[in-house]
């Protein structure tokens, strides 16, 4: 194996990089899930700030703008919208759009059978509505959407025919009033009944700023975990140079020279850690083989 054939000094540094990238690799993983969470806890709170607020408006009409208009509706020519809760929140949604910071969100009352053809579902809600219907028992539904524009997040809440009130403009043509058939014709908006789930109330909240800044801060941090690691492996480093790798390369040289004969060559190392040891069980085998060496040695060439 290569690692073998490598210095001490390169090993060390081999293994703490390879520490640092699993290290990464887990700590990116897990950061990522985290800023995502938050980011879709962000823009969640805003959609549901919105759908809260619609919601207020929707009832705000009902309870007290449909009583002051509705005699009305059987004597004028054209049909008054402002009576209707969906047509009051969507124009109100649409004047909060104006407003720079809302120019990208979204409000729909996504129907299947619109008096009002704006209100017309898409294929996407269209299956949202489904959904609903399928399985009356979910009360919302979200999630991200790609759109051209950018990523989105949704979140879709069934709007069911509570009241029996509802249904005089959207059971049969003849119940409706005069000024609705006059204003949007007998084709649409009819049959619903008391209890169905005839639409799905849509609120998109622009995410792709909200992740774009959860990835810029993830660069951040990986940016200063990399800056820290790089200042932790100079220092291990140095201090493995100074504490370690140094007086070992003086030890094999003082093994060197004593090994070529030099008796005089001193294991140097005044500490009292393990490199300190090793020196002193240098110096005391290098006096043991001074004494051997001396008592092999003839009569003439021994040393005092």
């Amino acid at each position: 194996m290569f690692i073998k054939n490598l210095k001490l000094e390169s090993k060390f540094n081999v293994f703490l990089l390879i520490i640092f990238i699993i290290g990464s690799i887990l700590t990116s993983s897990l950061l990522l899930q985290v800023l995502e969470r938050n980011a879709e806890i962000e823009v969640t709170s805003k959609a549901k700030l919105i759908v809260q607020t619609m919601n207020s408006i929707r009832d705000y009409t009902t309870s007290n703008i449909q009583p002051l208009l509705d005699a009305r509706l059987e004597v004028e020519s054209a049909f008054i919208p402002e009576t209707v809760p969906a047509f009051s929140a969507t124009e109100v949604f649409q004047r909060l759009r104006k407003n720079e910071a809302y120019r990208n969100f979204f409000y729909k009352e996504a129907t299947l059978n619109p008096t009002n053809l704006r209100d017309k579902v898409d294929k996407f809600e269209t299956n949202l509505v489904e959904k609903f219907r399928n399985d009356p028992a979910t009360k919302e539904l979200s999630g991200f959407q790609d759109l051209p524009g950018g990523k989105v997040f949704y979140i879709a809440r069934p709007l069911i025919v509570k009241k029996e009130s509802c249904l005089r403009c959207h059971s049969t043509p003849d119940r409706a009033p005069k000024s609705q058939i006059a204003t949007y014709g007998s084709e649409n908006g009819f049959g619903w009944k008391l209890g169905e789930i005839v639409a799905a109330q849509v609120i998109s909240v622009p995410a792709e700023e909200i992740i774009d800044r959860a990835q810029d801060a993830l660069k951040i941090i990986m940016g200063v975990l990399l800056g820290v690691f790089g200042a932790i492996l100079l220092t291990i480093n140095y201090l493995l140079r100074r504490a370690v790798i140094r007086p070992i390369r003086k030890m094999v040289k003082t093994a060197e020279a004593v090994s070529l004969g030099d008796m005089d060559a001193e294991f140097e190392h005044q500490s009292s850690d393990e490199i300190g040891l090793l020196s002193t069980a240098f110096g005391r085998m290098k006096s043991s083989l001074k004494i051997s060496m001396n008592l092999l040695a003839p009569p003439d060439e021994k040393t005092p």
